[in-house]
């Protein structure tokens, strides 16, 4: 049996080398991104783990694959459709970085909030000046509105009680009851962006949620309003989040993910309003290991046969 590793930006594979020696499976690495490389550098393989590259029908269709793993949590990389067509197991790793996520929107947030990147900026310029910053509102007691509602938000949720935030939340997969035995109250989407002093979205990338933060939804919130995205980068139309800023429609940002990763140069990373990590909110070096050490096992599992720990496409053993 062989595993191919699509393309990975790990310094090295020895944690899934090391996992596929002691399974008796072939571990083959490559770097390939678009769906023909793929299919190229994985013929002959019976599974795949990947981490950015496009996994679409045409690679179901090309290969003979049993399963799939997606180094994180989401898998809109994947066709999950023709995955389960082709009677191919999806697996990814659902809860690795809970708590780094959520502690790195917070930290944006209380960054934005608090301006902290305006003034470090200043200092190294050679000014020190209390005053370039301003205004600056009081965090506790604000509305902080959270777009989605799964693991990692519940967390977000959890950290911002102990500041003193009220917290509503935004995700019509998720009943009332749900969110209220987590102290959080349940709003439809334009309530959420009328109510809340500060967003942090959690959404996977669907046709339902790409561009779900646009011109229309940053006119619609608070002035003073500070928006926070450790999700996917195209939920949120960074174009006209640099115009509701620059417009003063909204008071600032923090970016981890963008449409495009690595980014072209855009305007929106110039603002002052705006702070920016290189999509690491994920990272910390036990959720680096844990998420190598989850999906190659998973993946080695269902080539022995066993049931797979975190299967996406449920429908494929329906």
């Amino acid at each position: 049996m062989k595993v191919v590793v699509t393309d990975y930006d790990f310094p090295d594979l020895a944690l899934e080398r090391e996992l596929a020696a002691e399974a008796g499976v072939e571990l083959a690495a490559a770097q390939a991104r678009t769906p023909a490389e793929v299919v190229e550098a994985a013929e002959g393989a019976d599974a795949l783990l990947v981490q950015y590259a496009q996994v679409d029908r045409s690679v179901f269709e090309a290969l003979d694959l049993t399963a799939v793993g997606r180094y994180g949590i989401g898998v809109d990389s994947v066709d999950l459709d023709a995955a389960t067509e082709h009677g191919v197991r999806v697996l990814n790793v659902p809860a690795y970085c809970l708590d780094e996520v959520s502690t790195h929107a917070f930290a944006l947030l209380l960054a934005c909030v608090r301006k902290v990147a305006r003034y470090d900026r200043e200092i190294r310029d050679g000014r020190w000046d209390w005053t370039v910053a301003k205004p600056i509102h009081r965090f506790g007691g604000g509305t902080l509105g959270l777009a989605g509602f799964g693991k990692i938000p519940r967390e977000l949720g959890r950290r911002a009680s102990a500041f003193d935030l009220d917290v509503i939340a935004y995700d019509p997969y998720v009943d009332a009851d749900e969110m209220a035995d987590h102290g959080v109250t349940k709003v439809d989407f334009d309530a959420l962006l009328d109510r809340s002093d500060f967003v942090s979205v959690h959404v996977p990338l669907t046709d339902e949620t790409r561009h779900l933060f646009d011109a229309r939804a940053f006119e619609r919130m608070n002035d003073d309003a500070i928006i926070v995205n450790t999700s996917r980068g195209a939920t949120v139309d960074v174009r006209a989040l640099h115009d509701a800023l620059r417009d003063e429609e909204l008071a600032g940002a923090g970016i981890d993910v963008m449409p495009e990763e690595p980014p072209e140069y855009t305007a929106l990373f110039d603002r002052d309003e705006v702070v920016c990590t290189p999509h690491v909110a994920w990272y910390s070096e036990e959720s680096y290991e844990e998420l190598r050490r989850t999906v190659t096992r998973d993946v080695l599992g269902v080539l022995r046969g066993d049931d797979p720990e975190h299967l996406v496409n449920t429908a494929v053993d329906g």
